[in-house]
């Protein structure tokens, strides 16, 4: 059996054109995690096709094409499943949107997979092979973790990639954040892999750096404390994800430092407290920002800093105030994202009702474009206003500022600040270009 697996591009993720180069990008772990989980019992010729790093090739040949899809990538994958399937390809659709969107999805797929495939997709392979495979996969109402085959990394090339060493420890996120879609599309489940399991994961790898990708690895104290026991005597070093929770468990924190912990991206949102409140994200605390980065800088913890704008207490001072807010914060990266009503969210629910959503073009969906009516300033105010604050964090001379009293290496720091400077640089670019042209590549 041939299986193709893809991920389809978007306008920041995308081959030669994408606003994210190499030094921004990692492999799609989702990808490498479901050509693990193709059961021995089928003998399999399988193939991993990122079109963030290359083009589909032109005469793809697969007897199976299972394609993972976001929000931002939805209409890409139709196109791609449409085209395929006109081939005699028989086409999965799964990820995040699929799951949310499923009546939809299926219009383009022979299959769809709703929520974790850790279950679903082995089951679905078995069926496809015997002659009966469905229209729906749902996952279980409980899933394991424990003693998953190992991601088939092997099926990449590594030049493509910043480093080929992303893993994940924990699955989903218990909290609700009312912007987010990984609870929805989760279905609200939370899972921890044994930590044994992810030891012996890291062993398989080469090198010593690696990237956590897991979402949120510290909501269970007992069990975040015992994977950064077990990886202290595995002398790594790593970055990863965090809410700020952790700033509020000194042990902890400081346990993440001695297991090799030397940068976290903390999604600290918004320099509004009102708007973290309403977004159910009211864990974070504005006041206590500036002393979160100093203390994580006296740990030798460099900080990635996420704000997003459009948040309905954001006018178009917001910008100006947030930028002057960072520098004084002394944050060593920045990303910035427009607020996002994704579908299946309660928010997308509410904007839709009250009649804010001027968008529904699933491409635009990216975090990068606005789709909907801002409270207290236009689209365009929003759109021109995370333009300037992407330009102004990369400008030459505030990289050279963040340069002078950053926590990481100094060429660690060249390389990050100019990969995202290589991104802001081409955002007015990007937005100019149409972006309906979907089946150009295929």
């Amino acid at each position: 059996m041939k299986i193709a697996l893809i991920l389809p591009y978007d306008s920041t993720y995308r081959y030669k054109s994408g606003t994210f180069n190499k030094t921004l990008r990692y492999p799609p772990i989702t990808l490498t995690i479901l050509a693990g989980l193709v059961p021995p019992d089928i003998e399999a010729d399988i193939r991993i096709i990122d079109e963030g790093v290359d083009p589909l090739p032109e005469n793809l040949e697969a007897d199976l094409a299972g394609i993972s899809a976001v929000t931002a990538t939805a209409l890409r994958a139709y196109s791609l499943a449409d085209m395929l399937r006109k081939r005699g390809i028989t086409v999965v659709l799964g990820g995040v949107h699929p799951t949310v969107l499923p009546d939809e999805a299926i219009q383009h797929a022979d299959a769809v997979v709703i929520g974790f495939a850790e279950e679903s997709w082995p089951r679905l392979l078995r069926d496809f092979k015997n002659g009966k495979l469905q229209r729906f996969y749902n996952s279980t109402e409980t899933i394991s973790l424990a003693h998953l085959p190992l991601p088939r990394r092997d099926l990449l090339t590594k030049e493509s990639y910043l480093t080929l060493n992303t893993i994940m420890a924990t699955w989903g996120c218990p909290n609700h954040c009312k912007y987010c879609s990984i609870p929805v599309a989760r279905q609200g489940r939370y899972y921890q892999r044994p930590v044994e399991d992810v030891v012996r994961e890291i062993k398989s790898m080469k090198g010593r750096r690696y990237i956590f990708l897991d979402p949120n690895p510290n909501e269970d104290v007992d069990y975040a404390t015992r994977l950064y026991e077990a990886l202290v005597p595995l002398n790594i070093k790593w970055v990863g994800l965090t809410t700020t929770k952790i700033m509020n468990n000194e042990k902890l924190l400081n346990l993440a430092v001695e297991s090799g912990c030397f940068g976290l991206l903390l999604g600290f949102e918004t320099i509004s407290q009102a708007a973290l409140c309403q977004s159910h994200k009211d864990f974070n605390s504005v006041d206590e920002y500036k002393d979160m980065v100093k203390r994580l800088h006296d740990k030798n913890i460099s900080v990635l800093g996420c704000f997003m704008f459009g948040f309905d207490s954001d006018d178009e001072t917001s910008f100006e105030k947030t930028f002057e807010f960072i520098k004084k914060a002394e944050i060593d990266l920045l990303r910035y994202t427009i607020f996002t009503p994704f579908p299946g969210t309660g928010v997308y629910d509410d904007f839709k009702k009250q009649g804010r959503i001027i968008e529904d073009n699933w491409e635009l969906y990216d975090y990068e474009h606005v789709v909907f009516k801002p409270a207290k300033m236009t689209p365009e105010v929003l759109q021109k206003g995370i333009e300037w604050i992407w330009k102004e964090t990369y400008s030459i001379k505030s990289i050279a500022r963040r340069i002078s009293r950053t926590k990481l290496s100094r060429w660690e720091n060249i390389i990050y600040n100019f990969g995202f400077r290589h991104h802001a640089m081409k955002l007015n670019n990007s937005h100019c270009i149409s972006k309906s042209r979907i089946d150009e590549n295929v």
